[in-house]
């Protein structure tokens, strides 16, 4: 696969130069269908310096190979159980170049209920109701830090599908709450996308106000810096996922695979920039790149 290990893959380009790859979802404006898009039509900019686009590879047919962890936070209400009709048939219906995993988010670890596997009807058998107890994820964003050490490096584009409060009960309200910043981290440098579905939490916090509006926010930055989307209606609890699942389903078959450049940038996180020419489009990846020593 020409995707291989991803954000992780250093291809010798030469002695002085070498290419980082990152995925990025097409959006097309007002709910219509974003263009296709060539080599061409796309800008890079690294540490707000031009890079040189070396590759642009539609994730699509042959190139589709997608391995995808459902992750649940095991504080979430019980009543999620309302949803799995259609989160059953959301993975019952991901292709086959699709591996799906399923892990519950308790005690600041991700606990692996069902591993990466192609036999998706194994994963919908595995799905259980939250334990709803309020708080026993400790940080969900510290699980999500777990799951990324515990995920072995392949040749797939690598994306989680979060369902959560995002209520964090280990950190005060911060914009600089310690595990989110390290989920970001961990997930920008191993090339994760985590997208996620926001669902009311159990007990007190899970209808606090405040709280609530701080777990949207995590839940939402989460998604912005890694380069996924970020799914919630209102302050509650959404009515169904069906929407939500429809829409990530078609955010995986825009997918492509950019390959780039950062000549004469330090090594680090640095921020990245992409931009479509084309009309009727953005480009959503992750706010930041992973330039090796």
């Amino acid at each position: 696969m020409r995707y291989a290990l991803l954000a992780l893959a250093i291809s010798a380009a030469s002695t002085s130069a070498f290419s980082q790859h990152l995925v990025v979802t097409a959006e097309g404006h007002h709910g219509a269908a974003p263009p296709e898009l060539l080599k061409d039509d796309v800008t890079v900019e690294i540490d707000k310096r031009p890079a040189v686009v070396k590759e642009w590879v539609p994730l699509r047919g042959d190139e589709a190979k997608l391995d995808l962890y459902v992750v649940i936070d095991d504080g979430e209400d019980t009543d999620l159980g309302l949803q799995f009709k259609s989160l059953k048939t959301f993975v019952d219906e991901q292709p086959e170049t699709t591996r799906i995993g399923l892990a519950y988010l308790r005690n600041g670890a991700a606990n692996i209920a069902a591993p990466l596997t192609a036999d998706h009807a194994a994963v919908t058998k595995a799905i259980r109701l939250p334990l709803g107890q309020p708080g026993i994820s400790a940080s969900p964003y510290m699980g999500i830090s777990d799951l990324v050490k515990k995920w072995p490096s392949n040749d797939a584009r690598r994306e989680v599908l979060l369902i959560s409060s995002g209520i964090d009960p280990w950190s005060p309200p911060d914009p600089q709450n310690p595990y989110l910043r390290k989920a970001i981290d961990d997930a920008q440098r191993a090339g994760i996308l985590v997208n996620s579905i926001y669902y009311s939490g159990a007990g007190h916090l899970g209808h606090s106000y405040w709280r609530v509006n701080w777990g949207q926010n995590y839940l939402s930055e989460l998604g912005d810096s890694t380069g996924g989307e970020s799914y919630w209606q209102g302050f509650g609890s959404p009515v169904s996922f069906d929407p939500y699942l429809k829409d990530f389903s078609e955010r995986l078959t825009n997918q492509y695979l950019l390959g780039v450049v950062p000549d004469g940038v330090k090594s680090g996180f640095q921020s990245v920039r992409v931009t479509a020419s084309k009309p009727g489009v953005s480009l959503m990846t992750a706010s930041r790149i992973w330039i090796p020593k």
